[in-house]
């Protein structure tokens, strides 16, 4: 029997194998190095900017900033030990450590300026715009010689181009607002992008619970449209908003249930289903909207309201307060999935199992486990979990059910989803982005922003564009997603 020999791995000089690096890091800093110098360097302009780090017509809770500082300032030494620890055994820190360690040093300096009594924080655009672009072609330049010397780009050295690239972009463009010194609310502006984000986060945990196991969910808008409708007919028909929840879950589960018989059973090509499957719940829900919901909507469209759920003294700490302590029962409800999908997947048998399927289906088909079994339930759990995100859209944001009022966030949710790398924190932070630009969008309109609000509509498209090319990542989905597996 013949056989086909791999190919070598390149050597250098000395006979060393060397790993070859990509050049898309260096190329992707590069190029946004360059363009943010452009903007925030060159075009800054000569004025300020001012953020408030409480909400509009609160005030801020000394207590609840000396509480944040002592919270903050244990948490950063505790974590800042376990760094400690783990390089000098010799061992790099777990990704966990770091970025605990990176928000407990954040929350710790925002709660510095709570203690300090400082409410608003103004910015000047060309101070902070040249900072930021001399720190960005500085990252830029040392990944070009790293990729030279065929080395990799360190994650800090992200993290840190991330983080300038935010901050200067987000004083150039309030700055631009018609005021002598535009002022936005940081806190209102944080918190709205995490209460906008909240349909994104369940839709795109309910991608990573499917493609995990191999089955392509093209169909989370279909799911979310589901939920709000079942949650609007059964908060208003049981007058309880916890019997819409319920609703929306098995609503979503139905629509998976049929994704999963026809994909899983029948073969049928998946991205085709989730299409079709789309197609079908907004012919569905429009048709009983016109002739059910249309003519009683007292009895059928009127469903209670899920307030905010307000914890004392935590919510007032500066800027994380509303995001963190100040969200409605769903709000608190995405935190806990996040959580549950992520420890779930990755530190569980039955997550190791899902993604054994969705990787190499053969083998672990070979050590017992019945493939399509878990892709189906799979398939099912997710559902359910784009359905109560779909509740958000007719129990939190408004107070009836609407035609198409999930207005395609299905799709972006898949893009956050691809974004995130199929993993529920990655898709949680792109979720957060896309909720951070849509209400951003908003608020530059507001102050008289230059800048098109079609621009920050656009830019979160743009950054996962660049993320599926691999500029900023690796973005890889499961192997086996969207094959059908076929016992032989």
């Amino acid at each position: 029997m013949s056989t086909i020999a791999a190919p070598a791995a390149p050597q250098s000089l000395g006979g060393a194998q060397t790993a070859p690096v990509s050049l898309k890091s260096a190329i992707g800093f590069s190029l946004l190095a360059i363009a943010g110098t452009v903007l925030f360097g060159f075009l800054s302009g000569t004025k300020s900017a001012s953020f408030g780090l409480v909400d509009t017509g609160r005030e801020a809770s000394a207590l609840a900033a000396w509480l944040a500082f002592a919270v903050a300032l244990a948490a950063a030494a505790w974590f800042a030990a376990l760094w400690v620890r783990d390089r000098r055994s010799g061992h790099a820190p777990a990704r966990w450590v770091r970025a605990a360690l990176a928000a407990a040093v954040v929350v710790f300096l925002l709660s510095v300026l709570g203690v300090a009594g400082v409410t608003v924080v103004t910015l000047s655009a060309p101070l902070v715009g040249w900072t930021a672009s001399v720190v960005m072609l500085a990252i830029a330049a040392y990944s070009v010689w790293l990729t030279v010397a065929r080395r990799r780009t360190p994650g800090w050295a992200g993290a840190l181009f991330a983080a300038a690239f935010v901050v200067a972009f987000l004083v150039w463009i309030v700055a631009g607002g018609r005021d002598a010194t535009p002022y936005i609310s940081l806190a209102g502006l944080l918190a709205g992008a995490v209460t906008l984000a909240v349909p994104l986060v369940f839709g795109s945990l309910s991608g990573v619970l499917c493609e995990r196991s191999g089955i392509v969910n093209i169909a989370i808008e279909g799911q979310l449209l589901m939920g709000a409708f079942s949650a609007a007919v059964g908060a208003t028909v049981a007058h309880n908003v916890y019997v819409g929840l319920v609703s929306a879950a098995v609503a979503g589960a139905l629509v998976s249930l049929v994704l999963a018989l026809v994909s899983i059973k029948y073969l049928v090509n998946q991205i085709i289903v989730g299409v079709v499957l789309n197609v079908l719940v907004v012919g569905l829900t429009n048709f009983l909207f016109s002739t059910l919901l249309t003519e009683n909507p007292e009895g059928l469209n009127k469903p209670p309201h899920l307030g905010s759920i307000e914890i004392p003294i935590l919510a007032d700490v500066p800027v994380i307060g509303p995001i963190l302590f100040r969200q409605s029962l769903v709000g608190y409800l995405m935190y806990v999935a996040v959580i549950v999908v992520y420890v779930g997947l990755f530190h569980t048998r039955w997550g190791l199992r899902v993604r054994a399927v969705g990787e190499h289906p053969q083998a672990a088909d070979t050590l017992g486990v019945n493939v399509n079994r878990t892709r189906f339930w799979n398939t099912i759990l997710g559902g359910a979990v784009a359905g109560i995100g779909g509740s958000f859209f007719t129990l939190v944001a408004v107070d009836a059910f609407s035609k198409e009022m999930s207005a395609g966030r299905g799709y972006i949710a898949l893009a956050a989803l691809i974004f995130g790398r199929w993993n529920p924190i990655g898709a949680f932070l792109a979720s957060l982005l896309f909720g951070f630009a849509d209400n951003l969008q908003s608020i530059i309109t507001i102050i008289g922003s230059p800048v098109p609000s079609q621009f920050m509509a656009m830019l979160p498209y743009v950054v996962t564009v660049f993320a599926v090319a691999g500029l900023v990542g690796r973005s890889r989905p499961p192997a086996m997603e969207g094959i059908p597996y076929v016992k032989q």
